[in-house]
């Protein structure tokens, strides 16, 4: 068992009872995570294993869930989860990418010892690590088992951010907010992309004095000139000019819980529309955060974001903004609730939210974005650092 648990003990278990009463609601016996995230929060575990198959099977009628992945990950498992032995199941090499068997086969072997193989089987059917592959070999080695789509139930379950969680949230916003400068101080005319995006991870990974980051889950977007026009552009093999416009999506990255910035840096003086942009959206993201409370839906966010920006020449037509936590690659963002039209979510304290007014024009773009939790009357920024565009 872990020694040093990033969360005490009694934080898992609540965790998997919260999971639990939602297994029940969707009629799930048994419940398949394969979402690193989501292994992540009910077991702790950590490794850069994902490329491989793995995951947890969560019973209704067992206390700790089954850790199962590689066998040279075990002890990963071990130094990381707070899971005894006897649920920790390592997997032989031979079903590490191989066309005649597949890991899926030893987990409903795995199933079968468990006396689970015949139950409601849960699976995430659309997250990034669950393969059709994975499903073809459920569904052909447990066919009295009933597989149900439980897409996205521990993702709800993470929603409600734990007031340890928010620290850790916190301590990224300050890694953030040292990322975001060194990046301003990095671009320079002359400077290769590449160098500036090398000081960004190196700012990435050594966090603050008092803590150390991660990587995060998104590399770092940081397009120039054009390639400012769409969203998520990283850096090319050039030399910043002047007159270039740079946009920065960073974050900070503290036991995976991240905390995402964007803000936008021009080399030189901006021409009037991209000022023009600036303000406006600047602007409309003030009113937002001042918005911002309990009891209003994910639409009327989005809603008042598009009051704010009536009568500017600002246009958007992505979502304006999701809720994000601990994640990894390829993406924060928890896919849950989103701030755009439609969305019915209603906010709660302790919901964390990237608010992300990101717009991208014909010729350039402009980014200003703000990471938040929702509070008891409103919410709080996580980040200290000027909403503004930055000129060189």
């Amino acid at each position: 068992m872990n020694p040093n648990p990033f969360f005490a003990l009694e934080e898992y278990r609540a965790r998997l009872s919260k999971t639990r009463e939602r297994m029940y609601r969707q009629g799930v016996e048994v419940l398949l995570v394969t979402d690193p995230a989501n292994i992540n929060y009910l077991s702790g575990y950590d490794g850069w294993s994902f490329y491989v198959h793995q995951g947890l099977l969560v019973l209704m009628d067992r206390e700790e869930p089954v850790w199962f992945g590689r066998m040279q990950d075990s002890n990963g498992a071990r130094l990381t989860s707070w899971l005894s032995d006897d649920s920790i199941r390592g997997y032989q090499d031979h079903y590490v990418q191989s066309n005649l068997r597949h890991p899926m086969d030893f987990v409903s072997d795995l199933l079968r010892e468990l006396g689970a193989d015949k139950r409601r089987l849960g699976v995430e059917t659309d997250n990034y690590y669950f393969s059709a592959q994975c499903h073809k070999s459920l569904a052909a080695n447990l066919p009295q088992a009933d597989i149900l789509d439980a897409n996205l139930l521990v993702n709800w379950v993470r929603l409600l951010k734990s007031p340890a969680e928010i620290g850790y949230m916190r301590k990224a916003a300050r890694v953030v907010e040292n990322v975001m400068r060194v990046a301003m101080d990095s671009i320079n005319a002359g400077v290769r992309e590449g160098d500036a995006a090398g000081e960004v991870v190196r700012a990435q990974l050594r966090g603050t004095s008092e803590y150390t980051g991660d990587y995060a889950a998104i590399m770092p977007i940081m397009p120039s000139g054009i390639r400012t026009s769409t969203a998520h552009l990283t850096w090319v093999d050039r030399a910043y000019e002047k007159g270039d416009l740079v946009l920065l999506e960073l974050a900070g990255n503290v036991h995976r819980y991240h905390a995402p910035l964007s803000r936008t840096l021009i080399i030189g003086q901006p021409p009037a529309e991209l000022a023009d942009v600036a303000k406006a959206v600047i602007d409309g993201l003030n009113q937002v955060l001042g918005f911002i409370k309990p009891g209003v839906t994910g639409e009327e966010v989005e809603a008042r974001w598009r009051k704010a920006i009536s009568g500017t020449k600002v246009v958007k037509e992505s979502r304006m903004g999701y809720a994000f936590g601990s994640n990894y690659p390829p993406d924060w963002g928890e896919r849950t609730l989103s701030l755009r039209p439609g969305d019915k979510n209603v906010l709660a304290p302790s919901m964390a939210i990237h608010v992300m007014p990101g717009v991208w024009l014909d010729r350039f773009g402009f980014e200003c974005s703000e990471p938040i939790v929702v509070t008891e009357t409103g919410c709080e920024c996580l980040v200290d650092y000027p909403r503004e565009l930055a000129i060189k």
